[in-house]
């Protein structure tokens, strides 16, 4: 395994794209936890690990942050993010997940939960 995994060159224009194109629920969150408003830490948005791309990322905690619309909730999704996941958190990386709907519903609730994780 490369010693060097975080914000492969080959990624950045995939990184970039999905910087461009954020979800409402991406926005809506980014907007709560950008310039360390969140307990003082640095959050980056559509940061890449390996050759996945996580919505976003604490470098401090290698704490990943997903947010899951409709197509997380089919089986392909479901399989998929699982076998994400398991890659992630072979390298350390802990990943928690959100609703988009709880991000607009229960925003608090979702910062309080990311800061559990904040360890």
């Amino acid at each position: 395994m490369p010693e060097y995994i975080n914000t492969l060159p080959e990624m950045k224009p995939f990184r970039r794209k999905l910087r461009k194109n954020m979800t409402a629920a991406e926005v809506a969150l980014w907007i709560l936890i950008k310039n360390k408003q969140l307990n003082g830490e640095r959050f980056l948005r559509q940061f890449s690990v390996g050759h996945f791309i996580v919505d976003f990322y604490c470098t401090k905690y290698k704490l990943a942050i997903e947010l899951d619309g409709a197509g997380h909730f089919t089986t392909e999704g479901r399989e998929y993010d699982a076998m994400r996941t398991e890659y992630l958190n072979s390298l350390g990386v802990k990943v928690i997940r959100f609703e988009n709907v709880d991000v607009f519903n229960y925003p608090m609730q979702v910062l309080e939960e990311i800061k559990k994780n904040l360890t």
